[in-house]
């Protein structure tokens, strides 16, 4: 498959892990997996050194039947997992690209298997007039330290800016998600400059 401007579409075959939480390219979110249909998939997922997908419920629950995910969401690969008392299984998801769900159907364990078509990271550098944005994303950087927050601190990339930014924010999930399949790294930046200057949260 190729998308209008004729570049390829990598699609992938992936279970997906609807949450009541937003992940984002280069983040980490911390999981406490304890139903089976997911500890199997964690482990296949080990196993076979592949991802899965996170994606925000749009209805339903994250426990017991099949819940409906927002379409688009970020695949994940495990980075640490413990499991300390048997049957719970605690794990970080790292984030990687984005992608847009084309297909799922539910499995006989209620588990969610998508046909996906990951989208297109542009590489932009920072612009300087947002640069003010930076002091606050550092702070909140050094707040929370390299496990939540690990290196490389991308500071000239437009997108990685915006995610941690994004991940950061007392808004709610809904809000969160709008900004994560918004196309251009640019205009994620302007939204947020423009939402933590009304609550004067810039310099």
């Amino acid at each position: 498959m190729r998308s209008p401007d004729g570049a390829a579409i990598e699609t992938l075959r992936i279970p997906l892990f609807p949450l009541n939480t937003v992940l984002f390219p280069g983040g980490v979110q911390p999981l406490k997996i304890f139903e089976q249909r997911y500890l199997d998939m964690a482990a296949a997922c080990l196993k076979e050194n592949t991802p899965f997908g996170i994606c925000l419920i749009d209805a339903g629950a994250e426990v017991g039947e099949a819940a409906v995910p927002h379409t688009v969401g970020t695949l994940a690969r495990i980075a640490n997992w413990e499991m300390e008392q048997l049957g719970i299984l605690m794990i970080d998801a790292l984030g990687g690209r984005r992608f847009r769900i084309l297909d799922h159907e539910v499995g006989a364990d209620k588990l969610l298997i998508a046909s996906v078509e990951l989208i297109a990271e542009p590489e932009v550098a920072l612009p300087q007039h947002r640069e003010r944005l930076l002091p606050l994303l550092q702070r909140v950087i050094g707040d929370l330290g390299p496990a939540r927050m690990p290196e490389p601190h991308r500071y000239d990339d437009a997108a990685w800016v915006g995610y941690r930014l994004t991940e950061v924010l007392p808004v709610q999930n809904l809000a969160k998600q709008k900004l994560l399949e918004l196309e251009d790294p640019l205009s994620r930046l302007e939204i947020l400059e423009k939402f933590l200057d009304q609550r004067k949260l810039l310099g």
